[in-house]
């Protein structure tokens, strides 16, 4: 199958790219290469790169024909929770603008060729849920986000929905919890300017790429340690579960109009992040010097997903759930992408 992946140049892209060619799918992906990497797509994945703006409706009209793409994954999307205060503008006019363009030109492509729609996958996210009303967190449960980066998700949840009612969308959402770690071989791993996620950040400081110590956010929460539990994802094990949503979609009887299917991806267990810490000192061998500095507002105690649909429903299961495997992996990329040694 000749997939369309929007945003394959990113941490997740590449990995779930990686994952539909194991597969036997064809990836092509999409990317403006504003948070993309040209090098991991062409020189390491080795499939077509487009370079343009998802939001651009002519060139992304003629992609979906000239390629005769069967098939979207979604990623494309501006990401950090923080910016997305500062600037909501560009978070909704790139997660729910472009995302709109996108849907239209399914549509479009769809009446074009006289079949229904081509199945989509979309990356979505546990901010939808905001500050949650239970734990662990299932699908079910109210979405209340907190954030314009969170909003800008949940409404692009909303407009799937409304395409798979009207349009017959074949359509998945996944939402992730903490993506972590970086592809076994090491060729493949996160790398955000500025980086915000926390095992990055670690590794970075302990490997002389960030100046230390470096800063808890709250050592004062209702947890074991006081510091804030969240659960950690293989990003291998996230690209695995968009093969299995999108071969979901295709046992679907063409043309038959239901609701997104909805999944959380996570663990079902939440680390601190002093436990972070721990399994990264174990790793390296390296002791890391930490400061605590207070909470930051909007940021919950706990995260940790519900995961037992997604098990049920498309036969996935985390295969790498330990977090000192999450860390040794994001460790090996690291030291393969940027230099990363202990003093």
């Amino acid at each position: 199958m000749r997939v369309l992946v929007t945003g394959g140049g990113g941490y997740i892209g590449c990995h779930t790219v990686r994952a539909l060619q194991n597969a036997g799918h064809h990836p092509i992906v999409l990317d403006n290469l504003v948070h993309g990497h040209r090098d991991l797509v062409e020189q390491v994945l080795q499939v077509p790169l487009v370079v343009v703006q998802l939001g651009d409706r002519q060139q992304l009209q003629a992609i979906l024909a000239q390629q005769h793409v069967e098939a979207v994954l979604h990623f494309a999307a501006y990401t950090t929770v923080g910016e997305s205060v500062m600037d909501p503008a560009s978070y909704y006019r790139n997660n729910l603008g472009d995302t709109m363009v996108l849907l239209e030109a399914v549509v479009r492509e769809a009446q074009r060729r006289h079949r229904p729609p081509m199945p989509l996958v979309f990356s979505s996210t546990c901010a939808t849920y905001g500050h949650p009303e239970r734990m662990p967190i299932s699908e079910d449960c109210p979405q209340q986000p907190i954030s314009p980066y969170g909003r800008s998700k949940w409404m692009v949840e909303m407009l799937i929905r409304d395409w798979a009612t009207a349009y017959g969308l074949p359509a998945v959402i996944l939402r992730y919890f903490n993506a972590a770690g970086a592809d076994p071989t090491g060729d493949l791993g996160e790398d955000h300017t500025p980086e915000t996620h926390l095992i990055p950040r670690v590794l970075h400081t302990i490997g002389g790429k960030c100046p230390g110590p470096l800063t808890i956010y709250g050592d004062d929460y209702p947890t074991p340690d006081g510091t804030c539990l969240r659960d950690y994802i293989h990003v291998t094990d996230l690209a695995h579960a968009h093969v299995l949503g999108l071969e979901a979609l295709c046992r679907q009887t063409p043309g038959q109009r239901q609701d997104a299917l909805t999944y959380n991806l996570g663990t079902g267990r939440g680390h601190s992040v002093r436990e972070v810490i721990a399994a990264a000192e174990a790793v390296t061998g390296c002791s890391l010097p930490v400061s605590v500095a207070p909470r930051r507002p909007g940021d919950p105690p706990v995260l940790v997903a519900a995961t037992d649909k997604a098990t049920r429903e498309l036969g996935w299961a985390a295969r790498y759930s330990q977090l000192t495997t999450m860390v040794r992996h994001a460790w090996a990329w690291h030291q393969h992408r940027h230099g990363c040694q202990v003093a």
